[in-house]
């Protein structure tokens, strides 16, 4: 509420939901969702949940490996708004982009493991 009563052009979110219960993650989720309809703010969302992207985002933009972390992809996100967690997995595009994320992530940790192995 605080980072909202200055009026941002850009709202960054670093792991805004990462700590918190199922339940809580879910309304909070909905309240951000509801506070982008009515503000249209720009908001970066920083988030290792797949599905917490997928709900929320226009365009998913996946970082490779640091320490210098450079952009590896960009997925635009296909789906309209507003969107219901419940039946965000029926879109076409959804398991896709679902699987083109954990590709992404599987080959980043891979690449990671085998610098440790040198």
């Amino acid at each position: 509420a605080r980072a909202l009563a200055i009026d941002p052009q850009i709202l960054l979110m670093d792991e805004p939901f990462g700590a918190l219960d199922a339940l809580t993650r879910g309304f909070l989720q909905d309240e951000v969702e509801r506070i982008w309809e009515s503000r249209r703010k720009t908001v970066i969302l920083i988030t290792h949940s797949i599905e917490e992207a997928l709900l929320l985002s226009d365009r998913i933009v996946m970082m490779g490996r640091g320490p210098q972390a450079r952009v590896a992809q960009v997925l635009d996100v296909p789906f309209p708004r507003p969107r219901h967690r419940e039946s965000l997995d029926q879109h076409p595009a959804y398991h896709d982009l679902k699987a083109a994320m954990e590709l992404h992530l599987s080959q980043e940790t891979r690449a990671v493991e085998a610098a440790r192995v040198r």
